[in-house]
């Protein structure tokens, strides 16, 4: 199982470096990947605050990673 930064998860979801969400992409479709805690904050920050996300694009894209059945997080209440 691999643990991701933060990195990984911002750009899967805004695609701004495409040797990179290459990169990320092909991580998740082929490992298990654990997201801790602090890298779900600290995106949900760069998401927001660097990017311009709303809320609710925030909330979707997160619950999307997060309902995938290779990804495991500390708090598996969050993929409800």
């Amino acid at each position: 199982m691999i643990a991701v930064d933060t990195n990984i998860i911002v750009q899967l979801l805004t695609q701004d470096d495409e040797p990179q969400y290459r990169a990320s992409v092909d991580l998740f479709q082929t490992s298990e990947i654990f997201i801790p805690d602090p890298v779900i904050l600290e995106a949900e920050r760069l998401l927001r605050f660097a990017y311009g996300f709303k809320a609710h694009e925030i909330c979707t894209a997160l619950r999307k990673i997060f309902g995938l059945p290779n990804v495991y997080l500390a708090n598996e209440n969050l993929t409800a």
